[in-house]
């Protein structure tokens, strides 16, 4: 996988993450929940459906050639938000404050900056250059 690709599936990761743990600020506190926890309020299925993202999100972390201690703390984090979670009530609190899909995504983040420091270069030149496009864009509008 190119370094384009592999960016790419980070940031497909980093939206997953978030849009299952942080996408939502309860309003008049600082508090962020995703759909993970709204999602687990549906009796029997929620549950199911929260761990098969968050799954997928452990998939894709696997094409960075993670390795297994870090694949295993992953694993470990979503089975226990998965069985913890199946706890009428006190599961969708726990998964609201666990927020293994971030954990996770913070692990995987480690990782890449210990084995490809460079990857963050690469997303920096692709920003620079979109901003440019974007700008010559907007001028030529003018």
């Amino acid at each position: 996988m190119n370094n384009i690709k592999r960016l790419a599936t980070l940031n497909r990761i980093r939206q997953l993450s978030r849009l299952m743990d942080t996408s939502l600020r309860i309003p008049g506190t600082g508090f962020r929940i995703g759909l993970d926890p709204i999602i687990g309020l549906i009796p029997g299925a929620g549950d199911l459906i929260s761990t098969a993202f968050s799954a997928y999100i452990i998939f894709l972390a696997t094409r960075f050639g993670i390795p297994r201690q870090d694949l295993g703390e992953m694993i470990f984090n979503v089975a226990l938000e998965s069985v913890v979670g199946t706890v009428p009530l006190v599961g969708d609190l726990f998964d609201a404050f666990y927020k293994s899909n971030i954990r996770n995504l913070a692990i995987l983040e480690k990782h890449l900056m210990a084995v490809e420091p460079e990857l963050e270069e690469v997303a920096s030149e692709v920003y620079n250059s979109e901003v440019s496009q974007v700008k010559n864009a907007a001028n030529l509008r003018v």
